[in-house]
This record gives structure tokens, sequence and C-alpha cells, in this order.
């Protein structure tokens, strides 16, 4: 497996690039402020083709390079259907008052010319990886986890997004704004609930393996089990059902 990370833009969100090896088709999950040079430099390094983007969330700190990505590649995206509409308009989104702040340059948004919409449960096929969607709202409306099985392989050292994971970890958990290093995302933006997100972490996270790696949207990388003993959002809740891929 091959994983290249990176943060992007302002807010450093994390956009990483995934492929079931170097030299093969890839998705691009999270394409944030600035970050088509980024993939372009990885895709060009690594002899890979983008066929699809994966959004975790429509926050335009996540999706702002969504349209010159998918245009570039002829790549299709991939939403759940509750923030598809911040493709178009995410300042709906976002507090009105950090709209000259973050689109000074007058920057236009617009879908791309291929959207699929994601479900809770679904697995999406594509560039060679299975990916598992678990619908996890509270940070938004629509927010997903991406999971996918692990295999040892290449992948781009250095950045503060992606170090190689222990040889056993069975999956990788691309987890945006849902969780984090010792902290969860933040609630109070429009489309945001705290409890919702907890139970979203109480049902969705907590009943997964220790080993899972966490890549999460923004900070370094963390595993399930070290949340589970360390971050302080997650003491008292109560699992729900064991989860599997």
């Amino acid at each position: 497996m091959f994983v290249a990370g990176f943060p992007t833009g302002v807010f450093a969100a994390n956009c990483y690039v995934v492929a079931a090896e170097a030299g093969a088709e890839c998705v691009v999950v999270d394409p944030g402020q600035d970050a088509a040079p980024a993939v372009a430099e990885v895709v060009r390094e690594h002899g890979l083709r983008p066929v699809a983007v994966l959004l975790t969330h429509g926050h335009l700190d996540h999706m702002w390079s969504v349209l010159p990505v998918c245009g570039s590649y002829d790549a299709v995206c991939w939403v759940h259907p509750a923030d598809r509409r911040l493709l178009a308009d995410p300042l709906n989104g976002l507090p009105p008052e950090w709209a000259g702040a973050l689109l000074g340059g007058g920057e236009t948004f617009a879908e791309p010319d291929e959207v699929h919409e994601l479900a809770d449960g679904a697995t999406v096929e594509v560039a060679g990886l299975n990916l598992t969607v678990d619908h996890t709202p509270g940070h938004t409306s629509g927010s997903v986890t991406f999971r996918t099985p692990y295999s040892p392989g290449a992948g781009r050292r250095g950045s503060t997004a992606w170090t190689e994971p222990a040889a056993d970890a069975p999956e990788l958990m691309f987890a945006g704004d849902l969780l984090f290093a010792g902290s969860i995302g933040r609630t109070d933006l429009p489309g945001g609930d705290h409890p919702t997100m907890l139970r979203s972490l109480a049902d969705k996270v907590l009943p997964l393996d220790d080993r899972i790696v966490v890549l999460p949207g923004h900070g370094d990388q963390t595993t399930i089990g070290r949340e589970r003993q360390n971050n302080p959002f997650l003491k008292g809740l109560v699992p729900g059902p064991a989860r599997s891929g």
C-alpha cells in the first residue's frame, strides 16, 4: 500500500493520496486549500493516476481543491449527501464573519462533473482499494470516516500526517475531523452538534480494534487504542456494537 499525507492551507488540514501500490490508480482524501500542486507532485513522483476524490466532510479547509483535482484527472468526487450542498456553497458551513478572511481572492466553487453520494456502511471499491464508509455526524451533518485494510508498503515519510504504521495494523481510518490525537472535532460551527458527535464516537470509534491507525484531518496520526486510553473526550462513553470491515 502507498500513502502520502501532507497538511494544506492556513488551517493545515491533512490531505492524503492513497493507492494499492506505487504506479497505480489512487484516491485523494480531503484536498484542502492549495492541495492541487502537492497532489500533482506526489502523482508525478510515484506514477499514480487519481480516479476519485473522497471527502470526509464538506468544510472548506478539506474540500477547497476538489474542483481542480477532479478536473485535472477526470476523477469522481464522493461525498455524503448531507454535505453535498457545501461543494458549491462552502460558506454555508462556516460562520459569516469568516467569509472575507478565507475568500478574499474571490474564489468560486462548484460541483465537479461527476459526484457520487456516500452511505453509512457502504463499501467504496475504487483504485484497487476497499473503503468502508461510516457516517459520523457531529462535526457536520455529513461527516464520514473511511476504513481500509492496511498492508505495509511504500509511503511518503517526513510529513506530520503520515508515518509507516506497525506491521500488524489491520486497517487505516481516515477520520476527518471526527477524532484527533488527544481531541475531537469542534461542534460549534453550522451543522455541528456535540451530543451527536459523542454518539458517533461511541458507536463508530469505540467498538473498533485498538490497532487501527487513525489518520486525522489535522495533526499527527494515532491509534484507536491510544485514544481509548488517553483521549479525554472518549472517557465515560459506552461503546456501541462491535464493528468490522
